[in-house]
């Protein structure tokens, strides 16, 4: 089975490779240039000595006359004359492989080897004797050498012999073995500075992705996408400078949010229980975003002891709230119609006692108030001024209920209501939460009697009532904002939950509202008054009995 190379290793393997080209290419070229810089200063060198030698009056003179005489040179007489001891000195003094004097037939008149003086050269001469200056590589009896070739002028400028100079090849790149020396020098320490960099940036890589490898992280982005993305809660991840790092769709959608990845939690203007829970401050809470209930869960992050932030969790809960709602609206119809059922059985069974016993007025008389009074006794004070069917048996049960906790239920005196309610749920999502907040006040209260007190007005086509208690009332805290909850919690009165905000949301979507009049004190509870819009029927109906 084969092995994998790990991302670093192979990370470094690339940049090595890569190094190694660079210094490589860098090499070959500065190489080349130090090469063809160490032929031009040789050439260089060659001509400007060919040039000194040429223009010598001595050298002039003597081969002038050398070249004008009508008989060869003598060989022997040049080998201990002046221009091969000037020859000779030019070179010691130069490091010249060679300087060769010639006449106009390209006879040598000096040389180093002073056996091929008199002999003809090896090298074309013309182009010299024809004026012109030569410059180049060439092989003679010496070997390879960069020589420079001049011509020796008489006195009226006509060319009548050369001046030959040339260094050796091994002489000229003598400086190369030191020069290779720096490069590899240069080029080892770029390697091991490569190297150094790549430990460091691996190690910066590791520190900042958690030692997970580039596919690891693939698999990650992949994984984060499919599960972000494929769960209706909202997920927000906060780094430990409150800086976004990652927000769903679902996330952006509930708290309102547009493009938060990025930007600093302070700064994306969310309410102060979502900030909140959003920094860790609390570890859960609820909250009214909009028109949605939301429930906020954060937990912190952390990875090998190390903490790398919070994460947030929101959930939707408005509709699961409204159901909620909407059950304990027919618990509380069902437990009316129980109670009715049972007392109906109960005045039934007295009616046929009174028959059996051939007591027939009093039965009949028993049916006369029991057809006028309806068939249960609600023990609510003032409930007949309720015509409507619905809030009849709903504040009847509501009485039954807040009668089981020591507190009375009463019908305000200036209770009017002109019509059938229509929304029948929303009415009882708003004012039985409010019933409901104000029997738990009155409850924990020290003031008796303990009461509640309704009041049900028609408004148009919207339905208004107010709700007061007997409770200690509110102090300083605001009931229209959900308490962040937790274990700590107390119990909720008064909106520090989620039924106020929820009830107030409620009326809001049906052109109405929710609000307080008075949050009580020495004198009485809290007094709280809504409006519902839309929740009347105006239209004249035939006359129904409460049953």
């Amino acid at each position: 089975m084969t092995t994998r190379l790990r991302f670093a290793t192979r990370a470094l393997l690339l940049q090595l490779g890569t190094v190694t080209l660079v210094v490589a290419l860098c090499t070959g070229v500065y190489l080349l240039l130090a090469v063809q810089q160490l032929r031009a200063e040789a050439e260089s060198t060659a001509l400007g000595i060919a040039r000194t030698l040429a223009e010598d009056p001595q050298v002039r003179s003597e081969v002038t006359r050398i070249s004008l005489a009508e008989s060869p040179p003598d060989a022997d007489d040049l080998r201990e004359g002046d221009l091969q001891r000037i020859a000779s000195d030019v070179a010691s003094r130069t490091g010249a492989l060679f300087v060769v004097l010639t006449d106009h037939n390209g006879i040598r008149l000096a040389h180093p080897t002073p056996s091929r003086i008199g002999e003809e050269v090896s090298t074309p001469y013309e182009e010299v004797l024809a004026g012109a200056e030569v410059v180049d590589w060439q092989t003679g009896t010496l070997g390879e050498s960069a020589r420079a070739k001049v011509p020796v002028r008489d006195e009226a400028g006509a060319p009548v012999g050369e001046v030959s100079v040339g260094f050796e090849r091994a002489g000229v790149f003598d400086d190369l073995p030191p020069l290779l020396t720096v490069i590899g020098c240069a080029a080892a320490t770029a390697m091991a500075l490569a190297l150094l960099a790549f430990l460091l940036l691996r190690r910066r890589w590791e520190r900042l992705t958690l030692g997970v490898q580039p596919e690891e992280l693939v698999a990650l982005v992949q994984n984060q996408t499919a599960v972000l993305n494929g769960v209706d809660d909202g997920v927000i991840a906060v780094d430990t400078r409150g800086i976004v790092r990652v927000s769903n769709a679902a996330a952006d959608r509930l708290l309102g949010l547009d493009a938060p990845v990025g930007r600093t939690v302070n700064d994306l203007g969310l309410t102060a229980s979502v900030l909140a829970t959003a920094t860790g401050a609390h570890p859960r809470s609820s909250a009214i975003v909009e028109d949605r209930m939301l429930y906020l869960d954060s937990r912190p992050v952390v990875r090998d002891g190390k903490a790398l932030g919070d994460v947030l969790i929101v959930r939707d809960r408005t509709d699961l709230v409204a159901l909620t709602e909407r059950l304990e609206t027919v618990r509380t119809m069902t437990a009316a119609l129980r109670v009715q059922r049972h007392e109906f059985a109960n005045r039934m069974h007295v009616v046929a006692g009174l028959i059996d016993a051939d007591r027939v007025p009093e039965a009949r008389a028993f049916l006369g108030d029991l057809v006028e009074r309806g068939s249960v006794a609600f023990p609510v004070t003032g409930l007949d001024l309720l015509g409507d069917p619905f809030l009849h048996s709903f504040l009847g049960a509501k009485g039954v209920e807040a009668r089981e906790r020591g507190v009375a239920l009463r019908i305000a005196d200036d209770t009017q209501l002109i019509g059938r309610v229509t929304e029948a749920e929303d009415v009882a999502a708003v004012l039985g939460n409010l019933i409901d907040n104000a029997v738990t006040a009155a409850a924990s209260g020290e003031r008796t009697p303990r009461w509640v007190e309704v009041a049900v007005l028609g408004d148009g086509d919207a339905l208004v009532c107010t709700v007061s208690d007997s409770g200690p009332g509110l102090e300083d805290v605001d009931p229209f904002s959900p308490r962040p909850r937790g274990p700590e919690a107390d119990d909720d009165v008064h909106g520090h939950g989620i039924g106020l905000p929820l009830s107030k949301e409620i009326a809001h979507r049906s052109g109405g509202d929710l609000w307080l009049i008075d949050p009580g004190g020495d004198d009485g509870g809290a007094v709280f008054a809504a409006r519902i819009g839309g929740a009347v029927d105006r239209a004249p109906h035939p006359p129904e009995e409460n049953t």
